[in-house]
């Protein structure tokens, strides 16, 4: 049987062709609301497979958001498993947007989990939290490696109490330690000219940060998974002056802001269009 594909190679032709844009699929209940839906499994259902058909052509990549479908019990889980069905017989990427991280035979259950073969929660990609030791994850490293899957690590996030950990460290701050790290394990894609599939989580709207921390996110040679265009106020601009010579690795992820054009298909295309546009420019 042959290696399966590596994510970074699959994420980097997804992006070239339809350009650097992950939307998320976060089915809050607000949003439910606003689109006349339930607040129940079909009302899940609904939400997530209109957006996967509105987006799934024009973005890189989309990002269910794991704990809103969590919070439905085992009935919205068997939801999150249509909806990576679905994506997966339409070829459009996944990023599981779990933030799992955990150690020894625990994490390597996590990993079975959303990066196993076979498994019905296995996405293209899950987002991991290497607070216990960027090590801990290695369970989850090793697997994605081996089936072809990729994982997004936080890194530097937006939210204030973040840098209480992140910034930690002076000259060599925890931050630095997570983005020398998963340099490493992209080592051997880089040097076969290929993006990693070890990639960072890392907030559009962090600023100055990755300058001032003097991360080298350009020798990452992985995706840059950055929440926060739209509603968080991030624009393309923010994006381009943040990250640098590392923008063309960047995934600029939006969700209430192309979400909010619901329920109607074609309005939540032209929203994702629209932050494409605005992403590029």
């Amino acid at each position: 049987m042959p290696e399966p594909a590596a994510f970074g190679a699959r994420l980097e032709v997804a992006m070239r062709a339809r350009g650097q844009l992950c939307v998320g699929i976060d089915p809050h209940p607000a949003l439910l609301q606003a689109w006349g839906l339930n607040d129940d499994a079909g009302g899940l259902e609904r939400f997530s497979l209109t957006v996967l058909e509105a987006v799934g052509e024009v973005a890189a990549a989309v990002k269910p958001q794991v704990a809103l479908y969590e919070r439905h019990g085992s009935r919205g889980l068997a939801v999150l498993e249509k909806v990576l069905a679905e994506a997966a017989a339409a070829g459009v990427l996944t990023i599981a947007d779990a933030k799992r991280g955990d150690i020894g035979s625990t994490m390597a259950a996590y990993a079975q989990a959303w990066l196993g073969e076979g498994s019905p929660l296995a996405a293209d990609a899950v987002t991991l939290s290497p607070y216990l030791g960027y090590e801990s994850l290695r369970p989850a490293l090793d697997l994605a490696a081996q089936t072809g899957r990729g994982v997004f690590i936080l890194a530097l996030t937006s939210n204030p109490e973040g840098a209480s950990v992140q910034h930690a460290g002076g000259s060599d701050s925890v931050a630095r330690r997570i983005v020398r790290a998963a340099a490493e394990d992209n080592a051997a894609a880089g040097a076969a000219g290929m993006l990693g599939s070890v990639g960072l989580v890392i907030g559009a709207t962090v600023g100055d940060a990755p300058a001032e921390l003097d991360l080298d996110l350009a020798a990452l040679n992985g995706p840059v998974l950055a929440p926060g265009l739209g509603a968080q106020g991030a624009t393309g601009a923010d994006l381009r002056r943040t990250f640098g010579p590392a923008f063309g690795q960047v995934l600029g992820t939006s969700s209430r802001d192309i979400l909010k054009a619901g329920p109607d298909a074609a309005a939540l295309r032209e929203a994702a269009l629209r932050t494409l546009e605005m992403v590029a420019a």
